[in-house]
């Protein structure tokens, strides 16, 4: 460790003044080993978090492995350093560098940093600052990286518009050869950063901020949005991976030194989702769903137990349940791991006879508790949003679950969401409490033990490309009234005792808020909070609200404007020039059936006609 150390006169007395020095030290189960000599391209791949959460990331897993394929590649890592290192770096004046070859990032051909949540922003500003990168794209000259990002926040990049070269909108098994072919060639023939830019344009799914210019009316909305470039496409498109089994998919992941936040093996079984859901984000990003072969999973999971020694594995999904295979793929799991004792587990699955089955093979029922979304108390706000789930469906469920031996139940719900009352708020207390009743009509001998509910509530944040993306949000006040109003009924409710809650930071979404349907002018507020100090915004702890407030004020910006009125049918919305396969007639046709209560069935039931199976596939095409 001292002679990797030693590169950067950063001595063995620096990482004992940190925390977790297995952070920044590199050398994990599986790294990749090149010299950087031997290689055409370097590209540091960056999570703008701590390294304990940027490597549960299943995305960079698969882009790292699929960089690294490349003989002419050499792809590195770097994460978030947490506030003590951060420190160090800044006093010492220490550039940001890369876990692998310990080298600084500011030297690499590439920094591509992965966009997962809104309030990761200024950890952008954060990894550029300490890397010694102009925090403005139009401060780089020759000599530094080219800075793209991607991920889900990249279908609304204007916000962080003014800080990266060009953004990836898309799936990385797609086109990321042809940018690094590109940039190779660029380079061979000594082409200019702008030259490969124009280059980088001219492939789809690839956005350059620099390459437009936007106009704004006198009430602040977009007047106008337009390439300044010829190399500039009108419409950005996104990239799709129709074939998944055909595909790149990690045989050898990492294996974090520390305890990461999802420490385990992840099986992605499809990408997509069928339900329809009006208020998220992902099941219109990442239609059309798209399965991966049982044959290939099962191939995978065996690989990547005997490769990284992990005791788990997560089948991942936005909804499991409408896997077509999964009892196959669950019952072989079950089967050929049981004597090694490796654990199954199955996040978004809805809870029937077979769920039940499997968690009783694959869990312990007396410390584990069952999750259910209903995400609103009524059944007219759940017909709002589209959620196809009844009570009835929760009830059984969940006294399927108790007699069966489960005693804890989670329940998550969401305030603020279009057309809510009262009544909708106080049905989320009563629901609670009728599932607490389904427990005690089971005779006390047989019952495993007292019952216990924990309801939380996030606040609604409407999204890009969402039905929903008209909508107003609410106001703190709004939400906090409706907060308490709700607390208050669940403790009038008869099995009160039993029930816990939970809640969101009011702040903390709201500014969530401002940044998903945000638009360039908050390149500014961003750099701004940033230089007064704001930074891990995600965590409560460092977050400060009262500096983010300040900063609006200096700008004269309000949160007012990107949270608390209504966009127009009309309105030109910052993301518009982006094709994400979901038409935005599509989306206002959704909008309008919420506010009318009216249910759209799910993709395998009926075609909605939203627009992705443009894409040449998906289960548009079963029938």
């Amino acid at each position: 460790m001292r002679n990797i150390l030693r590169k950067l006169a950063v001595s063995d007395e620096i990482l004992m003044q940190v925390e977790k020095p297995a952070r920044y030290i590199g050398n994990e189960v599986n790294m990749v080993v090149k010299n950087p000599k031997n290689v055409d391209i370097r590209f540091c791949m960056c999570f703008p978090d701590v390294y304990e959460i940027g490597m549960s990331h299943l995305g960079i897993q698969i882009l790292y492995g699929m960089f690294n394929k490349r003989e002419d590649t050499y792809c590195e890592r770097v994460y978030s350093p947490w506030m003590d290192m951060d420190k160090v770096l800044r006093e010492k004046h220490i550039p940001l560098f890369a876990l692998e070859s310990q080298q600084p990032v500011k030297e690499f051909d590439f920094l591509g940093i992965t966009l997962q949540y809104e309030m990761c922003y200024t950890n952008v500003l954060q990894i550029l600052d300490l890397s010694q990168i102009p925090l403005l794209t139009k401060d780089r000259t020759e000599e530094y990286p080219i800075v793209i990002g991607g991920g889900p926040c990249a279908y609304n990049p204007e916000p962080l518009a003014d800080f990266f070269d060009l953004f990836y909108i898309g799936e990385g098994e797609t086109v990321y050869d042809d940018l690094l072919n590109a940039y190779k060639e660029n380079k061979k023939n000594g082409g200019t950063r702008k030259q490969f830019l124009e280059m980088a344009a001219e492939i789809e799914g690839i956005y350059v901020p620099a390459f437009y210019d936007v106009t704004y009316n006198e009430d602040g909305t977009i007047a106008s949005f337009e390439p300044n470039n010829s190399h500039a496409k009108k419409t950005i498109r996104k990239q799709v991976e129709m074939k998944l089994s055909d595909t790149f998919y990690p045989e050898k992941p990492l294996v974090p030194y520390v305890k990461a936040v999802q420490d385990r093996v992840v099986l992605e079984i499809q990408r997509g989702c069928i339900r329809g859901c009006r208020f998220c984000q992902a099941g219109m990003l990442y239609r059309p769903i798209r399965e991966r072969d049982v044959e290939f999973l099962k191939q995978r999971a065996v690989e990547m137990i005997r490769n990284t020694g992990h005791e788990e594995i997560s089948l991942s999904s936005l909804s499991s349940s409408d896997y077509s295979a999964l009892q196959e793929l669950v019952y072989y799991l079950i089967d050929t791991f049981k004597k090694e004792g490796v654990n199954i587990s199955l996040p978004s699955l809805r809870i029937d006879a077979f769920a039940l089955d499997v968690m009783s093979k694959v869990q312990d029922i007396k410390k584990s508790s069952l999750t259910f979304a209903p995400e609103a108390g009524s059944q007219r706000l759940r017909n709002v949003i589209n959620k196809g789930l009844t009570e009835e469906a929760i009830l059984t469920g969940a006294m399927s679950a108790f007699v069966s031996g489960w005693n804890k139940v989670k329940l998550y719900f969401m305030l603020g969401l279009p057309t809510e009352t009262e009544e909708d708020i106080e049905q989320i207390a009563v629901l609670s409490d009728k599932i607490a009743r389904e427990y005690y009509t089971i005779p006390k001998q047989e019952r495993n033990g007292k019952v216990s509910i924990t309801t939380s509530t996030s606040f609604f944040v409407p999204k890009p490309f969402t039905p929903f993306q008209w909508v107003k949000m609410e106001t703190k006040e709004e939400f906090i009234s409706k907060r308490k109003h709700l607390s208050s009924k669940l403790k009038e409710q008869l099995n009160h005792k039993s029930i816990k809650y939970n809640w969101h930071d009011t702040e903390l979404t709201l500014l969530e808020g401002v940044f998903a349907r945000g638009d360039r002018k908050l390149c500014a507020l961003l750099l701004e909070a940033y230089n007064n100090g704001c930074i891990f915004d995600s965590w409560t702890e460092f977050f400060n609200f009262d500096v983010w407030k300040k900063s609006f004020e200096n700008l004269g910006l309000t949160m007012a404007f990107y949270n608390h009125r209504e966009r127009t049918k009309e309105e030109i919305l910052p993301w518009d020039f982006i094709d994400a396969g979901v038409t935005k007639a599509f989306l206002w046709r959704e909008y309008t059936k919420g506010l009318e209560e009216t249910v759209t069935p799910n993709c395998r039931q009926r075609c909605s006609g939203c627009g992705a199976k443009s894409f040449g596939g998906g289960v548009c095409y079963e029938n």
